[in-house]
């Protein structure tokens, strides 16, 4: 099979490029880089490669893209001048993405270089497949930095091919669009470029599939935008056809593929699931066409999955994936790839110091209290009369619980025309006593806003308060159901004695001379009495028990 035959591998690598660092809790770590060559060499793969070390980039060769001043600024800047030589970060390092950190010029060098290195070897046939991981760097503007990226070493390397191959194809898989090497050659046909990139508010924003190119270079830029979450078999689905179908209409004379990490899933700024398998065949696919390839590096932001993949990827491109193990090799860095408790402990070990802080609740012996039905506890059975006297508080609570039943009743339902003459007393009460609630509910002074917290963006933003937690009080504060509590206020279960309101105490009154309303009362006593059976041997034909199905 094409893909298991033997190609010439060439690797480049600097032993200095793991001694950078973009400052403490910058997520891009030049580390990870080391990381995936020890690995590489773990695995024993660097016999089977040609392993070189490239002469470092100069500034006439950076020029080739970058402007001259940009170029002379990064030999120069520091992060003591850092401030002076931007313009007060409005220049060349705009944001804090790109911090200008000890040995810049000579981190960008390293790897411009090998992406330069790697793109002679190609051109001059001298291998089939080069390897830099260091490169792939695919933000980085003519006269700018961007998304970490401060030499373009992707737009470098694809000069140097231009120098003998007429037709470059460009393929990008890191989870951000590639949109300095579009814009790099937007209008030209001699580059064809292709990103599978996440795209929506995401940086960098751009790479929609209306992005095409310009002039001749009309058609020339392809962009596939894709959602969070794409797994392993729609990410194929897409790449594939896609890729094959630009293969057989451009027939590229080389291929460079920037392999970014971050599409990964568990990426630190990455949303894609693709696992090791999945970003990998990517390499697969493109090694069995045999055509002259170059691997990049890119982002990838949780080192121990950046060292595995790039290491898993070197070893397709020898075509030996099938015969490495999965069990990683003892390597310098083989603590950095197994699991991490230490923030969970500290997270366990807080939790529980305050929780003892806490006192504890004293132990209260249970007993078994005497039960009684429903309908007995609410006043609602009659003919079974226990002998005890009630006082006058049960009493007033049974007749307030009765009305509340029948005030739910009428809302059910409309009452009929030979009913309305003999409701229109208790009508009457009604509508007084729900204008006296609407009254008091226009009383209350709540505020007009709440502050709630996005899951999705982690932003706060204001809502309605009427919508919000406390709307279902309705602002009633003669039953404690007014405006939220407030910070520091004292929680009152009673506000005073039992304040019985003559409109809804004329109400009830009124209901219960009706002789309807008391049947009603016996048929639901009886109900509850029975747990809810109804015998409907009581009704007559007219009646049909409709009174409980209200």
């Amino acid at each position: 099979m094409a893909s298991k035959s033997k190609r010439k591998v060439d690797y480049f690598h600097d032993p200095d490029v793991g001694a950078y660092t973009y400052g403490l809790g910058h997520p891009m770590k030049p580390h990870r880089i080391q990381v995936a060559h020890e690995l590489v060499t773990a695995y024993d793969m660097l016999p089977k490669m040609q392993v070189l070390k490239a002469k470092r980039a100069s500034a006439v060769e950076m020029t080739r893209f970058h402007t001259d001043e940009y170029v002379h600024f990064l030999h120069r800047v520091t992060p003591e001048t850092a401030e002076e030589l931007t313009y007060g970060g409005t220049r060349f390092l705009v944001g804090e993405d790109n911090p200008a950190f000890e040995g810049l010029s000579e981190f960008c060098s390293i790897s411009a270089g090998g992406s330069i290195g790697a793109a002679q070897r190609i051109a001059a046939g001298s291998s089939d497949i080069a390897i830099n991981w260091a490169g792939g760097l695919h933000h980085a503007k003519k006269r700018e930095a961007s998304g970490f990226c401060y030499i373009n070493d992707i737009v470098l390397a694809i000069l140097e091919l231009l120098r003998i191959y007429p037709r470059v194809l460009y393929i990008d898989i890191d989870c951000h669009h590639g949109d300095g090497v579009e814009e790099a050659f937007y209008t030209t046909n001699r580059v064809m470029t292709c990103s599978f990139h996440k795209f929506g508010e995401y940086f960098p924003g751009t790479g929609t599939q209306e992005d095409r190119g310009r002039g001749k270079g009309k058609g020339y830029a392809v962009n596939i935008p894709l959602k969070d979450g794409i797994t392993d078999e729609s990410y194929q689905s897409v790449f594939e056809p896609v890729v094959s179908k630009i293969l057989e209409v451009y027939k590229p004379s080389a291929v460079i593929l920037q392999c970014g990490a971050d599409s990964l899933s568990g990426d630190k700024l990455g949303c894609f699931n693709l696992t090791m398998y999945g970003h990998s065949h990517c390499v697969q696919f493109l090694r069995q066409q045999n055509v002259p390839l170059i691997l990049l590096g890119g982002g990838g932001y949780t080192v121990k999955n950046v060292g595995r993949v790039w290491a898993f990827e070197t070893a397709c491109a020898l075509g030996i994936e099938d015969e490495i193990d999965t069990n990683l090799p003892w390597n310098p860095y083989f603590e950095w790839f197994g699991p991490r408790t230490g923030s969970l402990d500290k997270v366990r070990i807080t939790a529980l110091e305050q929780l003892r802080e806490l006192i504890p609740a004293p132990s209260v012996q249970m007993h078994d209290a005497p039960r009684e039905p429903l309908g007995k506890h609410l006043g609602f059975t009659y003919g079974k009369d226990d002998g005890k006297s009630r006082d006058e508080l049960d009493s007033r609570l049974a007749q307030h619980a009765r009305y509340i039943y029948t005030l739910q009743e009428h809302t059910a339902e409309a009452p009929s025309s030979e009913d309305s003459a003999d409701e229109s007393s208790g009508s009457e009460a009604d509508d007084a006593w729900h204008q006296r609630r609407a009254s008091s509910r226009r009383r209350v002074n709540r505020p007009t806003t709440k502050k709630r917290m996005s899951l999705l963006t982690g932003e706060y933003f204001e809502v309605d308060a009427e919508n919000g937690f406390y709307s279902h009080c309705n602002g009633l504060p003669d039953y404690g159901l007014g405006a939220p509590p407030q910070k520091h206020a004292k929680r009152r279960f009673f506000q005073g004695n039992a304040n019985w309101e003559e409109d809804v105490e004329s109400g009830i009154a009124a209901r219960m001379v009706n002789g309807d309303f008391a049947r009603q009362r016996e048929v639901l006593g009886d109900l509850v009495e029975r747990s809810g059976r109804v015998d409907f041997s009581r009704f007559g034909e007219e009646d049909d028990g409709d009174v409980l199905m209200r």
